[in-house]
């Protein structure tokens, strides 16, 4: 299974909680993560930001296992299907050119789509029970 995940989402499995169970299956080799360039910056620099109290060592660990484990790809085409924050359009590049199963959100920009060109845009709490059927 091959999946793009929102920011929100990747910084939050990386906090534990709930959303950590995500983590746990990405650690097992339950799905490959989906990224490109634009999607990994973004989550170093949400990841740094000073609110999130996240120590340089856990975002090196992380952005380093990113870089070793997930799946690089390299968007040819420029979507233009959220016009509100235009800046969530590059994990639907990424998942059309990853080819991805899913693209998991908690931004309703991208939630709102429900699907992208065939392509499911569900929640963690959507994605965590399609893990729990596949065992």
């Amino acid at each position: 299974m091959r999946v793009v995940l929102d920011t929100n989402i990747f910084v939050s499995m990386t906090m534990g909680g709930r959303v950590g169970k995500i983590n746990d299956a990405w650690r097992a080799g339950r799905f490959s993560l989906i990224v490109s360039d634009a999607i990994v910056s973004e989550y170093l620099d949400v990841m740094q930001r000073p609110k999130l109290h996240l120590s340089s060592r856990v975002v090196a660990i992380t952005i380093g296992r990113v870089h070793r484990k997930a799946k690089f790809v390299t968007p040819t085409e420029t979507v233009t299907a959220i016009i509100a924050d235009p800046s969530d359009n590059k994990f639907l590049e990424a998942a059309l050119e990853g080819k991805a199963d899913y693209v998991v959100s908690g931004d309703n920009h991208l939630l709102e789509l429900k699907s992208f060109r065939g392509i499911p845009v569900i929640s963690a709490h959507d994605f965590s029970e399609r893990l729990k059927g596949r065992k």
